[in-house]
């Protein structure tokens, strides 16, 4: 289930790492959020086989062997990319060459298959597909952090839709506090 870090939570326990933050985001965004940065040090779940296996099991996606370390973190930058600039959709296009979606009909109505053919794609694949199915839904409501120092991605659920942080009481709360003394440093 997307949101219960479980496994991931316990891992990171075992390494004496501090919890993910943003873990509520949809797949094609949470893999954005593999990588953060917590007390200025860098964490990224992508480096370990077993915290890569966790993530994938919390998030219900079919590992390989390999652990698909690689083809993850290629579909992370290729988002990522996307993100910062949206005409930039070259690596998300090419990764997606990796896989296609199967229609058929059932009593329910129309159903989708992912047909993935290589076992090391299919979860990052699934990530890469998730996020062609948010920027559809809402392609200006998937952003960076405007902290310059925060790698976190979210997808903005605000009413209004001008969310900046990926959370207030952490990096807006921080980048204010440092405008603000900035300012009164230059008024003295």
């Amino acid at each position: 289930m997307l949101g219960a870090d479980d496994a991931v939570t316990a891992a990171l326990v075992t390494r004496g790492w501090p919890s993910r933050p943003l873990v509520d985001q949809p797949l094609g965004i949470d893999l954005l959020n593999t990588r953060w940065v917590a007390g200025g040090v860098a964490y990224d779940l992508l480096d370990h086989d077993d915290l890569t296996e966790a993530w994938l099991a919390d998030r219900e996606l079919e590992s390989a062997r390999p652990v698909p370390r690689q083809q993850l973190r290629e579909a992370r930058d290729a988002v990522a990319a996307v993100i910062a600039d949206p005409a930039d959709c070259a690596a998300v296009n090419a990764l997606l060459g990796h896989g296609r979606v199967r229609l058929t009909v059932d009593e329910r109505g129309r159903v989708e298959h992912d047909d993935v053919a290589d076992p090391r794609w299919r979860a990052a694949w699934a990530c890469l597909h998730d996020y062609v199915r948010l920027r559809a839904a809402t392609p200006d409501r998937l952003r960076k952090c405007a902290n310059p120092d925060c790698v976190l991605h979210f997808q903005d659920t605000s009413r209004t839709g001008r969310r900046l942080w990926c959370s207030m009481t952490g990096c807006g709360n921080r980048f204010k506090a440092r405008r603000h003394h900035s300012r009164s440093r230059a008024n003295s």
